[in-house]
């Protein structure tokens, strides 16, 4: 079967989900979005809009867009299932698939953490069940604003399991780059290195690039990146390379001098002024955020190993009672969530 053929479902039409989506829409393949709410209706009433922080800024027109509510509908004829809920949907999620998707489609989660693929395998035996990962950030477009737009804010690419013939083919498009990897729980526990802070800007009430420009939230960033290493340490697991240094080299990166960080990390900062993080989003909308897989994935590990893990813990515990306040996110100091007098 020819790749371009193939049904792509989008498990999850969220922020990724657009911006995925909306790409391998524009590039002629054969989507349908699985959503709820706010998105489908938009996406029905006006289309889509996808942006990126390369200049690229495209239309799906409504008449182009399959989008739905529907598990029946948009999961039965799919071939390819990309999961891009959040990792509280992921059960809910899987069941729907066991339901409605063929036996045969290939299931690809495309979400935060590193236990989602496995939750899927366990609840979908027999069917194929690859890990994958996004590596950049998505920015959706406020309620109300038509047509929605999903913004790439950073660089980045998707990288995927290894092992199904022409899905690279079939998913690497203009403005989402794919790529093939056979190491991919390396690569969760890398990414999960960097998603630390994402609790850090919900915290914060900050954009993304000013809160990484300051170094003493950084400093803060540092304290959980080395507690996690400790972590992965004692438990044998060697993280992906993902922001381009060895993982163990980012505590000392993120605590270098404003002035030396710009210009040593532009990677790390090639990132649109208004990004946020999904943590943020989900405070501002008195949603569950997914503290429990980023945090709470160290914390879990720590507990079987024995190493203290006092900084996740402590902005764990903060998350939990901005979400239990439903205020929104607090907009806290640095020196409020590391526990100590301000770090320089």
């Amino acid at each position: 079967m020819a790749s371009e053929t193939r049904m792509i479902a989008i498990a999850g039409a969220g922020s990724i989900g657009c911006y995925v989506g909306g790409c391998l829409a524009l590039a002629g393949r054969k989507v349908v979005f699985l959503g709820r709410g706010r998105v489908v209706e938009a996406m029905r009433e006006s289309g889509l809009r996808v942006s990126d922080l390369d200049g690229r800024d495209r239309r799906v027109e409504a008449q182009a867009i399959s989008a739905s509510d529907d598990p029946a509908i948009a999961l039965t004829d799919a071939d390819v299932i990309l999961v891009t809920v959040k990792s509280g949907a992921t059960g809910e999620m899987a069941r729907l698939i066991a339901a409605h998707g063929r036996p045969y489609a290939v299931v690809v989660s495309l979400q935060n953490g590193v236990n989602n693929a496995d939750r899927l395998r366990a609840a979908l035996p027999g069917r194929r069940v690859l890990t994958g990962m996004v590596m950049f950030n998505v920015v959706l477009s406020p309620d109300g604003e038509l047509p929605l737009r999903a913004h790439r804010a950073s660089q980045g690419e998707v990288m995927i399991d290894t092992g199904v013939d022409r899905l690279v083919d079939l998913l690497d498009v203009d403005g989402l780059a794919v790529e093939a990897r056979a190491d991919m729980k390396a690569v969760q526990w890398g990414k999960l290195l960097m998603n630390l802070n994402n609790a850090l800007v919900a915290l914060s009430d900050l954009p993304l690039a000013r809160q990484l420009a300051d170094r003493n939230w950084r400093a803060v960033l540092a304290a959980e990146i080395d507690e996690a290493l400790a972590v992965m340490r004692a438990a044998g697991i060697t993280p992906a390379r993902i922001t381009g240094l060895p993982p163990m080299l980012l505590p000392k990166m993120l605590r270098l001098p404003d002035w030396l960080f710009g210009l040593l990390a532009r990677r790390m900062l090639a990132i649109d002024p208004q990004a946020r993080s999904s943590m943020w989003d989900d405070l501002k909308r008195g949603r569950p955020t997914e503290i429990d897989e980023l945090q709470g994935a160290v914390i879990r590990l720590a507990k079987q190993t024995g190493i203290p893990t006092p900084v996740n813990e402590r902005v764990t515990a903060l998350v939990r009672q901005a979400e239990a306040e439903k205020r929104g996110p607090p907009g806290l100091r640095p020196e409020a969530v590391s526990g100590g007098p301000r770090s320089a």
